[in-house]
């Protein structure tokens, strides 16, 4: 078997666009897999058609030596467009090597570890503005099944937090811990946006709602940063979706940045290089709850990966998007008593629907971050990604 070609599809989701690239080989078996950098677009189609000559005619099989000589190839090796490209390559190949092998890509990569995944919900917040209106959307969330919700609470802040801007998280958070009650857990996501001192009051501030962690307190360069937040945080810390190279989660390892750890199966370098950096984790006994809030194929990656690792905690789920994702993707989700399945089909389990894509082109679209705007735009009034079994 050998690989003939790769081809790039782009659809607009409204709040981003998703990346997919699909690897076709001889034997007509073809991979999927998921390159969504977050408004970096047409840069990651780019940086993934730039791959296709090296590919083409290599054996799909060999897919730690493929991705090895891409990363030494590439002279620069490392940054978030390549590292992301070789996650979505890694996929496909493993996508392709699962299907001819009639097995799950998890089998690939050690076999199942656990036959449910627990999952929380990302994106059940949006078109609240008010403390009551997050109070109702969660009570939606919770509706659909899930014992957990994660969201930014944190408005437009860039460093520093107002008097104002600390009591309006207070606030939100408050709320939505009433709505809920104290069975459901609770995360909050930061995005990296407040120094050291602002990210520790606010973690003290916001410590007796009893959070299961706050993410990404501190902007990703620096490690020290996030250790001497942890520090003095009552709440535990997680981060890591913003590092691209195993070395780096080896310092927030070595250095006790976190409590959680959190890489990007498509961001990391792929399924095969976060079962690595779990493993590395493992050593010190810290849990692994990827960060996954983009497409259905990045699911479907981080899902199998979920499935494998020893030290999984929590599996990040889209709860409502766009009412076309479905169209995007075949897929089969069983979604049961907040958990998820493990999937049972070869490969990946997820085929693109290549035409469908083209019914949603790319778009360009903003950050949303430091407006105020990431829990009032996108996919207001979208439709549930997945519902109870």
């Amino acid at each position: 078997m050998k690989i003939k070609g790769l081809k790039t599809f782009v659809a607009n989701v409204s709040r981003t666009n998703f990346v997919f690239l699909k690897i076709y080989t001889d034997e007509g078996i073809d991979g999927v897999g998921e390159a969504t950098l977050e408004w970096k677009t047409m840069a990651m189609v780019a940086t993934l058609e730039e791959l296709e000559r090296v590919l083409i005619g290599k054996d799909p099989f060999q897919t730690d030596k493929l991705i090895e000589t891409l990363h030494r190839d590439s002279y620069w090796r490392t940054g978030a467009l390549f590292r992301t490209a070789l996650g979505a390559v890694d996929a496909a190949l493993l996508d392709i090597k699962g299907k001819a092998l009639g097995v799950p890509v998890y089998d690939l990569l050690g076999g199942k570890q656990r036959d449910r995944i627990a999952c929380y919900a990302n994106h059940w917040f949006y078109g609240a503005q008010t403390p009551e209106q997050y109070g109702v959307n969660a009570k939606k969330a919770v509706a659909m099944g899930y014992k957990a919700l994660k969201w930014d609470p944190f408005g437009d802040a860039d460093l520093e937090m107002s008097p104002k801007q600390r009591r309006e998280t207070v606030e939100i958070v408050e709320a939505v811990r009433d709505a809920v009650g104290p069975d459901i857990d609770l995360m909050l996501d930061v995005h990296g946006r407040l120094n050291v001192p602002t990210a520790i009051a606010m973690c003290k501030a916001l410590a007796p709602y009893n959070l299961r962690w706050i993410e990404e307190p501190t902007p990703p360069e620096s490690i020290d940063a996030l250790v001497d937040v942890r520090r003095s945080s009552p709440v535990p810390i997680a981060a890591g979706e913003r590092w691209f190279e195993p070395a780096k989660f080896l310092e927030a390892i070595n250095k006790k940045a976190v409590d959680i750890l959190q890489p990007d199966v498509s961001h990391a370098g792929g399924l095969s290089e976060v079962k690595r950096i779990a493993h590395m984790a493992h050593i010190e006994y810290i849990p692994v709850a990827p960060h996954n809030p983009v497409g259905p194929v990045m699911n479907a990656m981080t899902l199998h990966t979920a499935v494998a690792i020893p030290n999984f905690s929590v599996f990040e789920t889209v709860s409502v998007d766009v009412p076309w994702r479905k169209e995007l993707v075949r897929e089969t989700l069983i979604f049961e008593d907040g958990d998820l399945l493990a999937p049972t089909a070869p490969g990946l389990g997820v085929e693109l629907v290549e035409e469908a894509c083209a019914r949603f082109p790319y778009e360009a679209t903003n950050l949303p971050l430091y407006d105020g705007s990431i829990n009032v735009s996108g996919v207001a009034g979208g439709d549930a990604v997945m519902s109870k079994k």
